[in-house]
Parts: structure tokens; sequence; C-alpha cells
């Protein structure tokens, strides 16, 4: 989820079995545990410490009666934050290449907010008529029947990131497919405890690296480490692949594209719920009178409900959430990289993405793009991708010598407009870096530029 904070990541895993996962914060609470005769297990006393995933059984009695199709799954999640739902995930499968690339999503909530965005796992069908995933999320029966419904075997499982909301689901979904290699995303770290990957339930675990010619699906995915240096209290790092068959370039947080309508996987009742006119709107309202008439249901309070939450999930704190549309429209239907992660992560280290930007502009030539929030399939070119990219460059203050390429123009003149963000929705972003960084919490700068 592109709202998190790149600093306060990782929750630390305590206990993962067939059925159940998990950690939590230093509070010693009871084990939690579903199994088919729903009785607690004795001698379950260990140091819980920041996050409860569980995962129902098949014959858990929710699913007896089918009444929740197998989408249970018990999340629990604390520092930083917690993240739901957390008792029902619906997942929804969706074709994107034929016979080769599927998109599985999930809702994705934050805390007890009514703010949610989607979480999404890619697959594909390898020649040897296996399947590489990337980028799992919550094993719900319905999630594990979807993906078995492909009729092939999972064979390896990629987490590309070394982000929260992907991590805690890489140990439960593992579980599910016993015989499929892991693969993982380097300099792996949690907070406040740095522990090894077993303690997430990551187990015989092999790195990605970049550029790696030796995995066994190089053939048909290469691969290019994006790897930051500490920018806050642990390093960025992320993963992107390129499946040459398809011409698909796959991210996680790096770019996104706002779809003007929600997501699918997100429900009636989230969106309604965001419509509301509760604190944050009246306090993010500059001034305005707010109404506390009930919200109805028709499509006008779904898509408010809708652009709220993005300007929620993109800005922390936009300049007005009651009238959200003047904002929204300007950061929609448009490859962008997040302005959380713009601001936090990738403007301290402009040199470093700018070189794994042009690897990847340079050696590969996509023609779609899926990362793993908001829309997807993105119909991108490489120009476009550039442009998203186009505050490094004001950063670095480059100058182009020679005369420039027709691409290269085209993504300067589109980067200006990708990369602009209104100054009023930015000021909660810039006054937390401020602080941040006053705090010794985040780095001024890391490389590249000066202040």
């Amino acid at each position: 989820m592109v709202s998190k904070s790149s600093f306060l990541q990782n929750p630390i895993w305590v206990r993962d079995s067939s059925t159940s996962f998990v950690s939590g914060f230093p509070l010693n609470p009871p084990c939690l545990h579903l199994n088919s005769n729903n009785k607690k297990r004795k001698n379950d006393n260990f140091i819980s410490l920041v996050v409860a995933s569980i995962s129902s059984g098949s014959n858990n009695s929710s699913n007896k009666n089918g009444s929740n199709n197998g989408r249970f799954y018990l999340n629990f999640t604390g520092f930083p934050f917690p993240l739901g739902p957390f008792l029902n995930r619906r997942t929804l499968r969706t074709e994107i290449v034929k016979g080769s690339i599927w998109s599985f999503e999930q809702e994705q909530a934050l805390g007890f907010s009514s703010v949610s965005t989607n979480i999404r796992m890619t697959v594909i069908k390898l020649r040897s008529g296996g399947l590489w995933v990337h980028a799992p999320i919550a094993p719900t029966k319905e999630c594990i029947q979807l993906v078995k419904e492909l009729g092939a075997p999972v064979e390896f499982i990629v987490l590309p990131t070394f982000a929260y909301e992907h991590k805690i689901f890489m140990g439960p979904f593992s579980r599910k497919f016993p015989h499929a290699q892991i693969w993982v995303a380097p300099r792996q770290w949690s907070w406040p405890l740095n522990l090894p990957l077993e303690f997430f339930g990551i187990f015989r675990a092999k790195t990605l690296q970049d550029e790696d010619s030796s995995t066994p699906w190089s053939d048909e995915i290469e691969q290019k480490v994006l790897s930051l240096p500490e920018v806050g209290i642990g390093p960025y790092v992320e993963v992107a692949f390129y499946h040459k068959r398809s011409r698909s370039l796959l991210v996680t947080d790096a770019v996104i594209f706002v779809p003007r309508q929600p997501p699918n996987c997100i429900g009636k009742d989230s969106l309604l719920a965001s419509a509301k006119n509760g604190l944050a709107v009246k306090i993010l309202s500059k001034g305005k009178e707010v109404s506390n008439e009930p919200v109805v249901d028709n499509p006008m309070s779904r898509q408010k409900g809708w652009e709220r939450m993005v300007l929620q999930i993109l800005f922390l704190g936009p300049s007005n959430l009651l009238e959200p549309n003047a904002t929204f429209s300007q950061i929609s239907q448009k490859l962008i990289v997040s302005p959380i992660v713009k601001t936090l992560v990738f403007s301290k280290v402009p040199e470093k993405v700018k070189d794994w930007i042009d690897g990847i502009v340079r050696d590969w030539r996509f023609q779609r793009i899926i990362p793993a929030h908001f829309e997807a399939p993105i119909k991108a070119s490489r120009s476009e991708f550039l442009a998203a990219f186009g505050f490094l460059d004001d950063l670095l203050e480059e100058k182009y010598i020679t005369k420039p390429s027709l691409s290269l123009m085209l993504a300067s003149f589109m980067g200006k407009a990708a990369t602009y963000f209104p100054p009023d929705d930015m000021k909660t972003l810039s006054s937390l870096d401020q602080f941040l960084v006053s705090v010794g919490a985040v780095k001024k700068t890391v490389s590249g530029r000066k202040r």
C-alpha cells in the first residue's frame, strides 16, 4: 500500500503452522488458533510481538454454511498500524494476458479507518508449465482455490520488497505450497528488532540478486534490484521484473496509476464509510460548513468515498477532503510516483533511483506495467515511465550536452505534468518530512543534491 511509511516497517513473526500465522507486539497475549475442532491448544505460551494473521482451515464453521465463500481470514496487525479487513477478504482473479498472466486482488484497509485500496498478487505461467507468484496476498481458501484452478503447480513464490503489507502474507501463503521455491528481495529488515526471515515464517528463502542470470526463470523473466542506502530506520528495496514474452514490467510500489473508478475488490460498505463526513473531513474542509446528513447509497456517494480514500492514501493530509474531486482529477488517470514514496524516499537518493530507472528503460521494451496497487495492467510506454520520474532530473539538475532523443524530449515534457502535485495537498507530507529529518528518523539527503 502506497500509504505506508517506508521507515516504520516489517512487524515481527512468532508462530506459524499449516493453518495459522501469529505474531504481534510484546504483550504476551494468548495464542489464537483455528482448527477443525475449534479447541484451544495447550502449552502455547510464547511471546507475541507485532502481528497476528490466521487463515481459516477448510473445516472452519464459517465456511461450512458457505456464508463467507472461503474468504475468512482473521488478521490482527499492530505496530506501526493495523491492516484490515480483519475477518473477510474477497479475492478477485483477472486474466491479464490470455493463458499466461493473472492478477489476484484483495482489499487492503488502513487500520480501523475508512481508508482502503487494493493489494495485488501477479501470477505468471512459465514455459515449464509451473506458476511464478509475485507478491503473495492473504491465502484465504478462496484465494488458494483460484490459484489451483489455473491447473498448474506453484513453482516459485517471490517477495519483491521489504514492505510490511506484502511480507506478512509470504509465510502463510508459502505454507500452502510447500514444494515451491521461495525467493525474497535482499536486505530484509524489521523494526524495532531486526530479526531474520525465519521469525516471519519464511524458511529456506533464496535472495534475489540484481540482473541475476542464474535464476531458474531467467530465460523468461529478468530482474533489476533497487537497493537504496538507509534513508531512515532501514533501506528501501524493490525488485522490478520483466516478462519478456508478454513485454510486461512488474513493480511493487515504484509507480501507480489511480483509476477513475474504485477497484472492484473494495466493498460498497468501505466506500460509503469513506463518504461520511467524519472527523477527518471536518478537519480537512478548509473551514467550510460540513453537513451531518447520512450518506445515501448511490454512485455519487461511492465515488466521493473512493476519491477521499485516494487522497488520504497518497497525501496523508490533503488540503480539502470535503471536496476531493479537484485534486483527484489532477492525479488520477496517469502514471505517477506516489507522493509519499517520492517525498520520503526517492527524493533522498535521486542518483540511485535514476540509475535503476534508466536501466529498466534501456534494457526492457515493455508495453504494460503491473504494479502491486491501484490499476493494472497499465498500458504504458518507456517514455511515460520516464515521465513519471521526471522529478529526478530536476533534483539532479541534469543538463543534456548532446541533442536528446525524441522519446527523452517527450518524457521531459510529460514529466512536468506527471510529477506535479498541488502544493496545498503536499503541505502535510512536507511537514512530516521536515519533522522526521529534525528528529533524525530520516536523512535530509543521502546523495545527489543539496537542499
